[in-house]
């Protein structure tokens, strides 16, 4: 399996994501730069947080109409696995690849710490290592972490099992305390914690492991390999 980690203009979690590959499943992952054009060489695609094009005009605005964004549209579509973390998910929904907005904090602060999400979907190939409702411990670090939709859009996330991830004490006024979805398919995941800063007990947190680790194990069941290590 090899995974890939776009890097946009402004991008600061790459670095994490590409260590928590390496720490974690041990897989091959490289650095894409924002202008590739072709992504079939990868089977799954980290969208890191951080600032791209310093936040300007709304945060992953400018992001969804770099060209590597065309690419990942089709590997989403080709049912390859996608996981936009924090400004990743930002640009995740600014591309439509996500149903919804991510909006100024409640609190108009930066929010930077802990805190304890609720696994509401275990069955994503991201999750498939994580119990249904257990809770888990992943940092945040955002100013626009506020998951916003209608009343339309959230009847369907809830109907469609779409909420993956859930805060037990919002810390940005997140409708219904969402703190991470997932499209209908379930191949593409967008959240606001950083689950690859919590992969090491050094680091307060080894919850984020899982995550990786669902990955390579999904991706190996379906291609008829051998179980993770």
């Amino acid at each position: 399996m090899k995974f890939a980690v776009l890097v946009f203009p402004g991008s600061n979690c790459d670095i994490d994501c590409y260590k928590a590959v390496e720490d974690t499943v041990g897989e091959p992952v490289d650095y894409v730069w924002h202008t590739a054009t072709d992504l079939s060489a990868y089977d799954c695609i980290l969208v890191p947080g951080g600032f791209s094009y310093g936040d300007y005009l709304r945060c992953g605005a400018i992001s969804r109409f770099a060209p590597v964004m065309n690419e990942v549209a089709k590997a989403a579509e080709q049912g390859k696995f996608v996981l936009g973390i924090c400004n990743g998910f930002q640009i995740l929904t600014e591309a439509g690849l996500l149903p919804g907005a991510l909006r100024r904090n409640m609190s108009m602060k930066f929010r930077c710490h802990d805190t304890t999400l609720k696994v509401v979907n275990n069955t994503t190939p991201f999750t498939t290592d994580y119990a249904a409702g257990e809770e888990i411990i992943i940092p945040i670090a955002h100013g626009e972490g506020n998951y916003y939709c209608d009343e339309e859009t959230l009847a369907a996330l809830k109907a469609n099992n779409q909420i993956v991830f859930t805060y037990t004490d919002n810390p940005n006024g997140s409708v219904a305390d969402i703190a991470g979805i997932c499209n209908e398919r379930g191949n593409v995941v967008g959240m606001m914690p950083h689950p690859e800063r919590a992969v090491n007990s050094l680091l307060g947190s080894e919850d984020g492991k899982r995550m990786f680790s669902s990955i390579l194990k999904t991706w190996r069941d379906t291609h008829g390999t051998a179980s993770v290590r």
